[in-house]
């Protein structure tokens, strides 16, 4: 049973994008390595950006000067 987790920035990704995210990774897996997408799994986690570090900062610190 494949398991996927996709973290996201929590900035308004719709349930229709979301979907196809998780119809996305399902398929990929199913073409890929052949499994079966009845036993698949994705989680989609979404994180504040105030939660979320790349280089030391925060994302919101880094959208803040336009990183």
């Amino acid at each position: 049973m494949p398991y996927v987790n996709i973290k996201i920035t929590r900035e308004g990704a719709t349930a229709e994008q979301k979907a196809q995210l998780i119809a996305g990774a399902t398929q990929l897996l199913v073409d890929v390595l052949g499994k079966n997408p009845a036993t698949t799994v994705v989680v989609i986690d979404e994180v504040d950006t105030d939660n979320w570090g790349i280089a030391g900062e925060t994302v919101t610190s880094r959208r803040q000067v336009g990183k």
